[in-house]
């Protein structure tokens, strides 16, 4: 008995290991393109105006694909698209490092961004489906969480030393034998799927199309407003046609027999909650790296190796606040205290950490900030979707992970493109240098001012969710059902 006892312990501790660690790569490919776009655009031939579509290629495929992925993870198990993310994940990366022009590698990135869409919701499933509720999956989130943010800082270490070392090429190529190992060692870590995870019978395709196509061009129109104009097609037209195609999925999932997205999601509160703010923190936090690296780099000059280990506290807080924290506080408190509190430090941090942000500021004056922000996010990070898993059925675990995960997405679009606009917004090109330096210090500073508020009151959301039972009314329920079961016995 302990032996066996022994070795599913091990079994469970290598299957988390190998979840995180595909966690930890995709984290790592959302900071370690940056620091290598000038020498990308230098290489490549990119203009000033395409060059972001190294970045946008990759963000409208993953939001676009995130519910088709969601539902295939549902229909032929999560293991094995589990394998087949990674697999196209580590394939495109490849692609990408050999690219010998804007197309090919604009094409890489757009399939890396589909490998991701596969990979994301298959990991959140697999967690979801074999880690028991409670402490358990907390423990599995917090873990997968951490690994995450450690994969964060790892990518802007990385990007600057590989790009700097060997060219901006090493940083596709580095992620391959990664994400190729890990599609590796699936099939020997990961059990098979179970046959109740695998449905039989029609696929929506109606609502593949729809949600696939409806969630691209939203992501499009939020990624392309800041460079087009909200005004223009590209990015008031892409957005509204979007809304339009994400409003009829609705209309066509109430009417066929097995929808892509099952309407009856939406009537479990703590997904409805974590989707909200999912939303939210994703908008502030998007936004803020982006605004935090280029105040470093734009406004102090830092190199793009200084920029990196300038996140390593931000990181290294965040990662033991996840470790240590979040798991405790869902068990003690419940998600509804757990996430307001994560969401009200995580946007005090983001405030302590704008009111320094001047020309000429020490890092040190910096730490304060990064340090409380860290502890929000890492508390924050796995409640949220720990909650939005609570009450989710196996078969529609896959749904419900794509939904969190879209809201992700989305939500690190709109906070992206909305302060960016707000950090630009009173810059004048005919200012001199030091006068342009100060307006953009000033224009990050109020940025990361606003992002900071959203965060604290998305903080609000929870306080949709149900108050926690007490221990005496845990009782109370327990000796009815004890008092309803001894009766059914009576004759």
């Amino acid at each position: 008995m302990v032996d066996t006892t022994l070795k599913t312990r091990q079994r469970s501790g290598l299957m988390l290991a190998l979840l995180a660690f595909a966690q930890f790569v995709v984290a790592v490919d959302y900071n370690i393109v940056f620091v290598a776009l000038p020498d990308i655009g230098d290489a490549l031939g990119f203009t000033a105006q395409s060059l972001q579509w190294v970045i946008s290629a990759y963000a409208v495929a993953f939001g676009g694909f995130l519910l088709f992925g969601g539902r295939l993870v549902d229909r032929l198990g999560a293991r094995r698209i589990f394998v087949l993310g990674l697999s196209l994940f580590g394939l495109a990366c490849l692609l990408g490092g050999f690219a010998q022009n804007p197309a090919v590698l604009i094409t890489a990135r757009a399939v890396q961004g589909l490998g991701a869409a596969l990979l994301s919701p298959a990991t959140l499933t697999l967690i979801n489906t074999r880690f028991t509720e409670g402490p358990p999956r907390n423990k599995a989130l917090a873990v997968w969480g951490a690994c995450g943010s450690g994969g964060l800082a790892a990518g802007a270490l990385l990007g600057g030393v590989l790009t700097q070392a060997w060219g901006w090429e090493w940083v596709l190529f580095i992620l391959v034998p990664l994400a190729l190992l890990a599609a590796v060692l699936a099939p020997v870590v990961l059990a098979s799927d179970p046959r109740s995870a695998t449905q039989q019978g029609s696929f929506d395709a109606a609502g593949a199309l729809l949600a696939t196509l409806g969630s691209s061009l939203l992501v499009l129109g939020l990624v392309s407003g800041p460079e087009t104009g909200w005004g223009s097609l590209r990015g008031a037209g892409s957005i509204a046609v979007g809304v339009a195609l994400l409003a009829a999925l609705t209309f066509v999932e109430s009417k066929v027999r097995s929808p892509l997205v099952p309407l009856r999601l939406f009537r479990n509160r703590s997904l409805v909650t974590a989707i909200l703010i999912i939303l939210v923190f994703q908008s502030a936090l998007g936004g803020a790296y982006y605004i935090f690296t280029n105040y470093l780099q734009g406004v102090l000059s830092y190199e793009a190796l200084e920029a990196g280990l300038a996140f390593v506290p931000l990181t290294v807080i965040s990662m033991a606040a996840s470790l240590k924290l979040a798991g405790v506080l869902l068990a003690k408190w419940g998600p509804r205290a757990t996430l307001f509190l994560g969401m009200l430090t995580n946007g005090a941090g983001m405030i302590v950490l704008a009111v320094p942000m001047a020309t000429g500021t020490s890092f040190w004056a910096l730490v304060p900030g990064l340090v409380i922000w860290g502890v929000g996010g890492g508390v924050t990070f796995p409640a949220m979707f720990a909650c939005a898993a609570s009450g989710v059925a196996p078969q529609e675990a896959g749904a419900a992970s794509a939904l969190a995960t879209a809201a992700q997405q989305i939500g690190g679009a709109a906070g992206l493109a909305l302060l960016v606009a707000v950090a630009t917004a009173g810059l004048s090109t005919g200012s001199g240098a030091a006068s342009a330096v100060a307006d953009t210090a000033d224009g990050l500073r109020t940025a990361m001012w606003i992002g900071g508020a959203a965060s604290v009151l998305g903080g609000l959301f929870a306080f949709t969710l149900n108050k926690p039972a007490t221990a005496q009314q845990e009782g109370s329920v327990e000796l009815s059902q004890e008092r309803n079961e001894g009766s059914s016995l009576v004759p």
